[in-house]
């Protein structure tokens, strides 16, 4: 007889720790883009810098993304219904993919933006020393955004805000750019500038196209990590009972995992006591690795002789 488990995980402590701290830091980063972009922008018109100018957008573009982040976020958290047997994880996989699109969107945009504007170098304006300050300014506070963002993201476990914090480096690293452009226009260069530009374009665009490219594989039921699979079956190997196993079989659901398994029990066993191996096997994994379900599948066998 064939013998199939559902086994959900008993994980609603850590779920909600994940939605606190999913909230919490994205609304700090709320905060500080929002001050960034504004005061950027600002000092960008002022001063003259279409680098500063072009960093104060992508600081903008990330309240969008932020936003994105804490809709995911409450969408994710939702229970399974008759739609959605599984959840809504993969509302996570959604918002990295629309995530890429946006820094790929935005920083094709920056590039040629710059781009224009080195066609025209008699047109360049040399720039005023208060936005070397600001961008100064804006590289330590991105910086210090991701360091928080991506610890936070660690300790939960969430691919999600792994991406958004590595978008706030994304900008540190542009406004390191922007700021170098700015000193070199100042010390009479004033191609730099625009040329700063076009870098974080391409920068915020290669890393776009990253985020994008892997969520949708994601989407795709992309199977588990190498890493991660190998430890789900040394999990399956220890339980008491099992024999063997053959077609494990991942696939990504957000930041959780689904999963199934051919369980080779002893044939002689009764039905009740295979089952009982089979829950064992699936209450185990559950509990060890990020395994949402695990699927199990009893296959009968003769047990080996004793030597």
């Amino acid at each position: 007889m064939h013998i199939q488990d559902l086994v959900e995980p008993d994980s609603n402590d850590h779920s909600a720790e994940r939605q606190a701290a999913t909230k919490r830091s994205t609304w700090t980063s709320v905060t500080v883009n929002l001050w960034l972009s504004i005061t950027q922008v600002t000092t960008g018109l002022f001063s003259g810098s279409q680098g500063l100018i072009a960093d104060g957008i992508h600081s903008l573009s990330d309240l969008v993304a932020d936003f994105v982040v804490l809709l995911a976020a409450h969408h994710s958290k939702k229970e399974a219904d008759n739609e959605h047997h599984y959840g809504h994880q993969r509302y996570e996989n959604g918002a990295s993919l629309v995530l890429g699109g946006l820094l790929l969107a935005v920083g094709s945009g920056m590039a040629w933006a710059a781009a224009h504007k080195l066609q025209t170098p008699d047109t360049i304006p040399t720039v005023h020393l208060a936005a070397l300050w600001v961008a100064m300014g804006a590289l330590i506070a991105k910086e210090l955004l991701f360091r928080y963002m991506l610890a936070v993201a660690e300790r939960v476990r969430s691919s999600m805000l792994v991406a958004n914090a590595w978008h706030a480096r994304s900008d540190a690293a542009s406004s390191l750019v922007v700021a170098m452009g700015i000193g070199g226009n100042l010390l009479g260069y004033p191609l730099l500038d625009p040329i700063a530009a076009l870098i974080v374009g391409f920068m915020v665009g290669r890393m776009g196209w990253s985020f994008f490219w892997n969520a949708l594989h994601d989407l795709m039921d992309r199977s588990a990590a190498e890493e991660q699979i190998e430890a789900i079956a040394k999990t399956i190997s220890a339980t008491s009972g099992v024999q063997g196993f053959h077609d494990l079989k991942t696939r990504k659901t957000g930041d959780m995992i689904l999963a199934d398994v051919h369980l080779e029990i002893d044939g002689n066993l009764t039905v009740t006591e295979g089952h009982e191996i089979a829950e064992l096997v699936a209450t185990n994994v559950v509990a060890k690795h990020p395994v949402l379900y695990l699927m199990t599948h009893v296959d009968p066998v003769t047990p080996q002789a004793q030597t």
